[in-house]
């Protein structure tokens, strides 16, 4: 009882640190780059694009922080936080803390998505269209195989069909890239499906805001039913949870969430995996807590890992290389420090 209630206490402390953090990172990655840029100048620019008078800081530099800095933290705030709420999501949900967002295929049925589309040379728009229905797609037609065997465990089957389906999608991407022209499209498929944010700006910001507000928002809505999640169906239902339509929601709006945010990143691995793992270090497993210390860890997580992506070389490394050197070793860290149970 006593350590419940320290945890309780500690909490809303962890989270503000948290949140600090991330402030302090945000303003790191604005100031870092190869043209120089002060506070002082990030304050002008954005006062001025609220009230609509002129900053007095050089055109170029207001350009730098108004048309690439700001937007591309912004999509690393937001893909950083969906990668991470969802990793949380699903690793409650199936009960196994070697879960990650693409447990389902979601970022197999993006890729193979963005890749049709890189195939055909289509615009960037309709590239992020496509990734963004081969996510939905894949999940569908794994829920829908889960639907039709209903004498075996229901996450099992998920699992399983998940796997299945990625790998079926990831031969169909080998076999578009063996198609691909090795001169131009080729690079452009492989880049991608490495994920980085060089291209962003914020028209791709507000085309994936309203699907990641309307997927959080069931996540926050059943966050205390979240935690029966973890028990047995059995177990949940005996306690008044109905399983099975809150996994469908919250596979829903976790599937949601991942879509959009690697639409516009490309394939970004670890963080869903990684991140609720340290949430959990800070503020324990009780979701109420876990979820918005996941999604701070992993926005302050990726915008760090974007920033150091454009400037440890003279041309840019893609994210997925950064994110899995970084991960995979602090991860078998966590895997060889921690004494207790994951849960």
């Amino acid at each position: 009882m006593q350590q419940h209630q320290k945890a309780q206490r500690a909490g809303p402390i962890a989270i503000g640190a948290l949140a600090a953090l991330l402030v302090a990172i945000i303003l790191m990655a604005i100031l870092t780059g190869k043209y120089p840029v002060t506070p002082g100048d990030i304050l002008a620019v954005v006062l001025a694009k609220i009230t609509g008078s002129a900053s007095g800081v050089a055109p170029t530099i207001e350009t730098v922080i108004w048309n690439v800095r700001l937007p591309r933290v912004g999509a690393g705030i937001l893909v950083g936080a969906s990668l991470a709420a969802a990793g949380a999501v699903y690793q409650g949900l199936f009960r196994n803390p070697l879960v990650s967002p693409d447990i389902l295929g979601v970022s197999a049925g993006a890729s193979f998505g963005a890749v049709i589309g890189i195939f055909l040379s289509l615009s960037v728009l309709a590239i992020q269209g496509l990734a963004f229905a081969g996510g939905l797609a894949a999940v569908a037609l794994v829920y829908a195989i889960g639907s039709i065997v209903r004498e075996r465990d229901p996450i099992l089957v998920l699992v399983l069909a998940g796997v299945a389906i990625g790998a079926l999608l990831g031969a169909c991407v080998s076999l578009l890239k063996v198609l691909a022209d090795p001169y131009n499209q080729l690079p452009a498929i492989t880049f991608w499906l490495l994920g980085s944010l060089a291209s962003i700006n914020r028209t791709d910001l507000l085309s994936i805001l309203p699907a990641v507000i309307i997927a959080l928002l069931p996540m926050a809505l059943l966050r205390w039913r979240m935690n029966l999640m973890t028990l047995d169906d059995e177990e949940a239902r005996a306690l008044g949870v109905e399983t099975r339509w809150i996994r469908i929601v919250i596979v829903a709006a976790a599937t949601l969430m991942t879509a959009a945010a690697v639409s516009i990143s490309g394939v970004v691995g670890w963080i869903g995996l990684l991140v609720p793992h340290v949430a959990r270090m800070f503020v324990g497993p009780d979701f109420s807590r876990l979820l918005p210390a996941s999604m701070l860890i992993g926005a302050a997580y990726m915008v760090g890992v974007d920033t150091l992506a454009r400037s440890i070389a003279a041309i840019e490394v893609p994210l997925g290389i950064l994110t899995a050197a970084i991960g995979a070793p602090f991860f078998l860290y966590l895997l060889l420090t921690t004494r207790r149970g994951w849960q």
